[in-house]
């Protein structure tokens, strides 16, 4: 593959000590792997490595909310959405390049509606998105377990219950405070947090974006998370059905049911991002996407190839310099190959 040619050109000067040849029972060994076997488990990786670090951060700071000195000893809300941010841009470091780092169903949905993602591939997807926040859920519940039966009976102990925001439950996944009982406020909360979400990351993945290279995009689309952790976690937000459901379902199993009949809200937190996602990358398909510029810069082709493209400057009398370019480069091929013929 180009990619890996590439990478290999790139990297091995960098080798200190002859790399072990690779084998060919190796190579038939990755060959006859199931790609789609490859695919679901590297979101679930990717969804898992995007998660832990997020819960165990909250864990941290609620769990150690007290200290000795009378401040918080273990963390805060920003340390919370660094956990969160960093997680992200290391899920998509380490397993976009196999499955193509959606890591949330309202993004795979968006890629099948707007991109040409295969729609038989979409359940598959989601189903190993919320597995692999299931599967993070129950490490961190393993990791913390004596502290969390300990808060479990002080919270008990208190009347308070498991399932409330700052309780047991809520080290797992989102609730809204007790006061928040308009659940129009927690929609439009959740609704504009996704959104933004959504638009970042689409920006990100745009070929024609200037200012976004692929090292920068992962910390990027991570840094947007960050920042909407910082600004409205405190009122209750989700921003991923994979992320909330999947630890939803730890919650329940550790802290019963109430987990997604809480004041009515999981709904909102499992649900919302999906038309949240879809109105945004569809405002950013609508009024911000230029795929003539894709095109004049090689990213993506005409449907009616070099033809339909001329076709369309034509009638359009509108040529970007990049596309002209990409027509000249095309046109000089066209004739030394047309020359090679003759002669």
């Amino acid at each position: 593959e180009l990619g890996a040619t590439e990478a290999i050109q790139k990297h091995y000067s960098r080798h200190v000590v002859a790399t072990k040849p690779v084998s060919q029972r190796k190579l038939d060994f990755e060959h006859r792997r199931p790609r789609w076997l490859r695919e679901c488990m590297a979101e679930a990786t990717g969804v898992f490595y995007y998660v832990f670090p997020g819960i165990a951060a909250i864990a941290s700071f609620t769990l150690n909310a007290e200290s000795p000195i009378g401040v918080t000893a273990f963390g805060s809300l920003f340390q919370i959405g660094w956990a969160f941010a960093i997680g992200i841009a290391f899920a998509i470091i380490t397993c976009a390049p196999t499955s193509g780092g959606h890591f949330n169903p309202a993004i795979t949905i968006c890629f099948a509606v707007w991109q040409g993602f295969p729609w038989k591939k979409v359940p598959h997807y989601i189903f190993s998105q919320i597995f692999g926040a299931f599967i993070a859920g129950l490490l961190m519940m393993g990791m913390y377990w004596p502290e969390i039966q300990l808060f479990k009976e002080e919270s008990l102990a208190a009347g308070k219950g498991l399932v409330y925001n700052g309780g047991p439950a809520s080290l797992l996944c989102t609730f809204p405070n007790p006061k928040q009982t308009n659940l129009g406020y927690l929609f439009l909360t959740e609704f504009f947090v996704d959104s933004f979400i959504g638009i970042v990351i689409w920006a990100n993945l745009d070929p024609a974006n200037p200012f976004v290279t692929p090292s920068s995009a992962p910390f990027a689309i991570g840094l947007a998370y960050g920042a909407m952790v910082w600004g409205f976690a405190d009122i209750a937000i989700s921003t991923n059905l994979a992320r909330d459901l999947g630890t939803r379902i730890v919650a329940a199993i550790f802290f019963g049911s109430e987990s997604f009949t809480y004041l009515n809200y999981s709904w909102i937190a499992i649900l919302v991002n999906v038309p949240a996602t879809l109105l945004a990358t569809g405002y950013y398909e609508g009024l911000m996407r230029d795929s003539l510029s894709e095109i004049g810069k090689g990213h993506k082709v005409h449907e009616g190839g070099e033809e339909g493209l001329r076709r369309h400057i034509t009638n359009t009398g509108h040529i970007e310099t990049g596309a002209a370019n990409a027509l000249r480069k095309n046109q000089s091929n066209s004739d030394e190959y047309n020359l090679g013929k003759r002669e």
